[in-house]
């Protein structure tokens, strides 16, 4: 697969890159993708969660009332669970939620993302750009000329430009990241993909393709 190269003003520069078709071309593994997106969303918790048990509560330990002749159930302690103030029935205790997930795995699902974009045409190739300075209007203006302004995009670099990067940082519906960081969650979470001509390399080395 071929696609056109963009400038910054949304014209077709004549050149064009090409897809690997062992990245872009693969029939995409559903459950791959789903367990590399739950691994990076299992990553991203803190995991400190915490409430107090019964003996984790302050109060007295003496038995409220006598065990018989009352009327009502039995009860021995303040901190018990079905009292105001007691403590709390399982609940949750500092955890961490990551878990492990196969190399393979990660480069299944990783190719399976990439793929689906290719397959609904939402891949778009700018060449490289820089700024003087960081500007968001100008970065606004080369999304509206390239007609990718309305969409969830995830702009793909080859390296990190810091001053492209500031250029984006304020817009919600953006998010810059290098080539070499691409992950699954990122790419399906995205509407479009906006890559920069040279990213490409550094793709296909991710993939073990020289």
């Amino acid at each position: 697969m071929e696609l056109a190269v963009y400038n910054i003003a949304g014209q077709d520069t004549g050149r064009k890159v090409t897809l690997q078709d062992s990245i872009f071309g693969v029939e995409p593994n559903d459950h791959c993708i789903y367990l590399d997106v739950k691994q990076y969303l299992a990553n991203q918790r803190q995991g400190t969660a915490k409430s107090k048990q019964r003996n984790e509560v302050s109060g007295s330990t003496r038995k409220l009332k006598r065990q018989k002749g009352t009327g009502t159930a039995r009860a021995g302690s303040i901190k018990s669970p079905v009292f105001v103030g007691g403590g709390r029935i399982f609940g949750p205790v500092p955890r961490d939620y990551s878990f492990k997930l196969n190399k393979k795995t990660k480069l299944v699902a990783r190719r399976s993302a990439l793929a689906y974009k290719a397959k609904n045409a939402a891949i778009n190739v700018v060449e490289g750009f820089n700024f003087e300075a960081p500007k968001t209007k100008e970065f606004v203006s080369i999304i509206n000329n390239l007609k990718v302004a309305d969409h969830k995009l995830l702009f793909v670099v080859s390296d990190v430009n810091p001053v492209v990067a500031l250029s984006a940082r304020n817009l919600p519906n953006v998010k810059v990241v290098r080539a070499a960081d691409l992950n699954t969650y990122d790419v399906m979470n995205a509407q479009s993909l906006l890559v920069t001509e040279g990213s490409f390399e550094v793709i296909n080395r991710m993939f073990g393709i020289s």
